[in-house]
């Protein structure tokens, strides 16, 4: 039987996704990578753009035009699958163009290995 939410796990898991949201913010590209899976089966869909693979994400971070991200986190999320999957979910504000916008993410973690990367992730705003 899968143990859901073993609270080691989930604290390890957690302490990841605290790191990769500073990293995110901070434009630390090496962090950023570091965390996701990097493979052609990897998956990213932002806010306006969906990448596939390792390459295209690397490429999209290095060259986002507004690199630095400045939002709030709230009802962050850690579900733990046995020791080796996870999903963390959570909601963000953000100041865009003066504008607060309120938007959502979603990320499939998965124990290889090297550790846990990021294999699936999803990043969308709600609508003004």
């Amino acid at each position: 039987m899968t143990t859901i939410n073993d609270p080691a796990v989930v604290a390890e898991v957690t302490d990841l996704y605290l790191k990769y949201e500073e990293a995110l913010c901070d434009n630390n590209l090496e962090v950023m990578d570091s965390l996701f899976w990097d493979a052609p089966e990897v998956v990213r869909f932002g806010i306006t753009e969906n990448l596939y693979g390792g390459d295209e994400i690397r490429n999209f971070r290095q060259n986002r035009p507004n690199p630095k991200i400045e939002r709030e986190i709230s009802n962050l999320k850690v579900v733990t699958f046995g020791k080796d999957a996870a999903t963390v979910t959570l909601e963000f504000c953000r100041i865009i163009n003066g504008v607060e916008h309120f938007g959502r993410q979603s990320q499939t973690w998965y124990k290889f290995t090297e550790g846990w990367k990021v294999a699936s992730a999803h990043v969308s705003l709600l609508p003004v």
